[in-house]
């Protein structure tokens, strides 16, 4: 995996047959009390080596694009203005940049029901940002999502609930945990090589890699996502294997090895500040 272009909101990189872009839809600011250690509590005091800007932690909003030159496949959408937040709703001006037409795009596979992966569907000015839009994959735990300012795509809902082939590149494969319905997808190069896009596996990856049992105040079932994660990590320790991830800092796409207790990230392209 190679980069062959970058910008202020975007990253593309040649993966075998394809090309693979990751969108900065923007970042959050959350309480470092989000994390939650084994009994539930929120963690103490935290490592040096995870940044607190203000007092907060930051998680870049992702979404990545993989398109083999005919078809092509959004992962995640960004909040829009559903999140309420100045800093998120980029994901547009990042499809811009990488000279991405939105009507162009047929397929978009939702990790999970969350407003910062779902939201992007709807622009800020009410219509449908993808008005090529054909499907939309989602977990079908979380597919009740739909409804309200959602509610014009919900016709073209394609609901998952196992491992589910969305073409001849790219799996739908259901992780619940952090959200009923989440799922992960991944995508196959011409090489071999193997890439797994995820959403909400984890939030703070200079901790959570290395101490993979740390949870999120938000995830529905935390045993259930913490089997999810240590499930998707030790795969992607196997050669060939590479991680796209949604809260990952930007562009957020990495190499993944095993490192102590835990693991340890390798980005293959510096963060976008």
């Amino acid at each position: 995996m190679r980069v062959i272009s970058s910008g202020r909101h975007h990253t593309t990189f040649a993966f075998g047959d394809l090309r693979v872009t990751s969108l900065r839809d923007g970042y959050l600011d959350m309480p470092p009390t989000r994390l939650r250690d084994e009994d539930g509590s929120p963690l103490g005091e935290l490592p040096a080596a995870v940044p607190l800007p203000g007092g907060n932690l930051r998680l870049s909003v992702n979404a990545f694009l993989v398109t083999d030159g005919t078809r092509s496949l959004l992962v995640d959408a960004g909040a829009s203005d559903a999140w309420h937040e100045p800093t998120m709703g980029l994901i547009y001006d990042a499809l811009d940049e990488a000279g991405i037409d939105r009507s162009s795009l047929t397929d978009v596979a939702v990790t999970h029901r969350h407003v910062d992966h779902v939201g992007g569907l709807i622009a800020p000015d009410g219509s449908e940002a993808f008005p090529g839009l054909e499907r939309v994959w989602i977990g079908a735990a979380d597919a009740s999502v739909f409804t309200g300012r959602l509610a014009p795509v919900r016709d073209r809902v394609v609901p998952v609930s196992e491992r589910t082939a969305i073409n001849d590149w790219a799996v739908a494969l259901p992780t619940p945990g952090h959200t009923p319905g989440h799922v992960v997808y991944a995508v196959e190069s011409g090489t071999g090589d193997r890439l797994l896009l995820w959403g909400d596996t984890v939030h703070v990856p200079t901790l959570q890699f290395g101490r993979p049992r740390v949870a999120w105040e938000f995830d529905a079932d935390r045993p259930m996502a913490r089997t999810a994660r240590a499930t998707l990590l030790e795969q992607l320790t196997r050669p060939g294997h590479f991680v796209a991830g949604a809260h990952l800092d930007s562009p957020g796409i990495a190499r993944v090895t095993p490192s102590g207790e835990g693991y340890a990230l390798e980005y293959l392209a510096p963060p976008i500040g």
